[in-house]
């Protein structure tokens, strides 16, 4: 992990909280049992079930020194910003040059970001490119396909 803070909104920053506190109770508790009964089953050389609650542990393990990173390099970002000027959290409403159909995304953080319901990276191409422009602006980024020029049509 790097020493950059991790951009969040308190909502995310809670939800990674919970999530630890769960791994570090309850998840830690079923897998200490799993491994006891996979223990008692005998040869743990040839003992699958043994060898798949090890796996986990190390993956829960993982998650939790993962996610202990996130929330001390946390940057808790609050909704303070201009309603007019995409920034983060801002609800923003593009349409492509050519094109008749909008889309709507909200710009997050990294560890927020997640395309299928529309939540945009700030530190995306498009996230990037968004950042600090206005409705009516008109920006023109890189992609695999090549320059995409698009409109803002809203800002909220």
């Amino acid at each position: 992990m790097t020493d950059q803070e991790t951009v969040v909104s308190q909502e995310k920053f809670d939800e990674m909280l919970k999530e630890l506190e769960t791994l570090k109770t309850v998840r830690r508790t079923e897998i200490a049992e799993n491994l006891e009964y996979a223990r008692s089953l005998g040869d743990l050389s040839e003992n699958a079930e043994y060898q798949e609650a090890r796996e986990l542990q190390a993956a829960t393990e993982e998650r939790i020194r993962k996610l202990e990173e996130l929330v001390k390099k946390a940057k808790i970002v609050t909704d303070g910003k201009k309603k007019d000027v995409v920034g983060f959290t801002s609800t923003v409403t593009i349409k492509k040059e050519g094109s008749t159909e909008a889309h709507e995304y909200t710009i997050v953080g990294s560890e927020e970001a997640d395309m299928r319901v529309h939540k945009l990276s700030h530190v995306s191409p498009l996230g990037a490119a968004l950042m600090g422009k206005k409705k009516g602006d008109s920006f023109t980024f890189e992609t695999p396909n090549g320059k995409q020029t698009y409109t803002i049509e809203k800002v909220a």
